[in-house]
């Protein structure tokens, strides 16, 4: 199975859409989980044309999105749990994958994807896999704006970052 992975689009009704490359690898993909601060439901209706959508609301949702989305939840894909969550919440000293781990503390998943920081995190945890996919459009102090995917295989979970330069 193959999985797109995307967070903090910040996109509002008058943007242009999401860039081309995105698009493209996730025209690939299964389902599309989305980290929240998606800022407008319209890209749900953009991923929708390619895949099914799941998401998460961030904190910059407003209750549209929270109501749809939630702001916290556990998908099984391919017999892996896959727990979701924008990072802001709940706060830790720790950075975002802090608040990622103290936001699963005590559950058994496999994977952890947050986002929030707009910096892409990939990193073990003991048995769980923490990836952050960065964001697609808001690179703010990173190189290059970017998204992820991940492959569930034979019972394995693996993720990538895709990077680029431009947004259109």
């Amino acid at each position: 199975m193959k999985v797109g992975v995307v967070s903090d689009t910040h996109l509002s009704s008058r943007a242009k859409g999401l860039p081309s490359v995105l698009m493209e690898e996730f025209s690939k993909v299964d389902i599309i989980l989305h980290l929240g601060d998606w800022v407008s439901l319209e890209i749900y209706d953009l991923l929708a044309e390619l895949a099914p959508v799941e998401g998460i609301a961030g904190n910059n949702d407003g209750g549209e999105v929270i109501k749809r989305f939630g702001e916290r939840k556990i998908v099984t894909l391919e017999g892996k749990r896959i727990g979701m969550i924008h990072g802001h919440a709940p706060y830790s000293r720790k950075g975002t994958d802090g608040n990622a781990l103290l936001a699963f503390e005590g559950e058994q998943v496999d994977c952890i994807l947050f986002g929030h920081s707009h910096q892409p995190l990939l990193r073990q945890e003991g048995d769980i896999l923490l990836f952050n996919p960065g964001s697609p459009t808001d690179k703010r102090r990173e190189k290059q704006y970017s998204f992820g995917l991940i492959d569930i295989e034979e019972g394995k979970i693996s993720a990538r970052h895709i990077f680029y330069d431009s947004k259109e």
